[in-house]
């Protein structure tokens, strides 16, 4: 492959995997992507449309083995609880950390006007995940904090109540309870597959229904 079709095939590759979005929303996504790039004397539609349809299909084959529950399913588990405990739990909130702190305080908003103040929030970002898939050593890196908030106590215990529950899901974390150090999931395999029966964990309407 191209440079450029490398860059491309990590795209689909990272898409893929997420399982966030349909095929149909994907092809739409690399094909702007690649005109977006000034792609196209290069890299055709056909290629990429054949490169999503061989990873969908090898990812397809692979979740046939995959154990159960998978540690996304456990992570989703985690998250659930977390929102029900009155902390504000998002997956793939954004790219950056600034963006998912951005869908905090959104989600901060709408709780607020129903007269509920979250006692924190964590998130992991689509860099964070991506580094889960890419990686051979694969780990989630999880922010964690509380809206409004700058005192370092109030920041530990949020990161403490976070990691006591992922610990009790089963999953290896490093954390020295430092609250300026985002929260490690080791060993972390994100396993999840597109199906438009699945909830869409990018639903932040739903983390606002366990929280009410």
């Amino acid at each position: 492959m191209t440079e450029n079709e490398e860059f491309i095939y990590e795209s689909i590759f990272n898409q893929i995997r997420m399982g966030f979005h349909s095929i149909e929303d994907i092809k739409e996504s690399v094909i702007e992507e690649i005109e977006d790039n000034r792609f196209e004397e290069e890299i055709s539609n056909e290629w990429a449309f054949e490169t999503i349809e061989k990873e969908h299909n090898k990812l397809v084959a692979e979740s046939k083995k995959w154990e159960q529950p998978t540690d996304t399913d456990r992570l989703i588990e985690a998250f659930d609880e977390l929102c029900k405990n009155n902390i504000i739990a998002l997956h793939n909130a954004g790219f950056t950390t600034s963006d998912g702190e951005y869908e905090v305080v959104e989600v901060e908003r709408s709780l607020r006007e129903n007269n509920i103040i979250s006692d924190g929030y964590c998130f992991y970002h689509e860099q964070d995940l991506a580094g889960a898939i890419c990686t051979k050593n694969p780990s989630l890196t999880i922010a964690f904090q509380k809206v409004d908030n700058s005192n370092d106590e109030v920041t530990l215990e949020v990161g403490k109540k976070v990691v006591n529950v992922l610990k009790e899901k089963g999953f290896e974390i490093e954390w020295d309870e430092n609250p300026k150090v985002k929260i490690v999931i080791l060993n972390f395999k994100w396993q999840w597959l597109y199906n438009e029966n699945n909830r869409n964990l990018l639903d932040y309407d739903h983390v606002i229904k366990l929280m009410t």
